[in-house]
């Protein structure tokens, strides 16, 4: 698979909450960093999302918000 996306993180799914429309998934992608995403539950279904599987999380965005205070 290729993809234009620049921002692709290799790592391991940690957890997965499961609800009737969308699911939370965490992903360890090292270095103490875990990405959480939230996906349909449709989707999660498709691509095998389960605790341990290695998993590309993909980052496309047009913005990137930060906030402090």
């Amino acid at each position: 698979m290729k993809i234009s996306a620049r921002n692709v993180f290799k790592g391991k799914v940690i957890d997965a909450k499961t609800g009737p429309v969308n699911s939370q998934v965490k992903v360890d992608i090292g270095g103490g960093n875990v990405i959480t995403s939230m996906i349909t539950t449709d989707a999660a279904t498709d691509l095998g999302i389960a605790i341990g599987k290695d998993v590309h999380v993909v980052i496309k965005a047009s913005e990137v918000m930060l906030a402090a205070d």
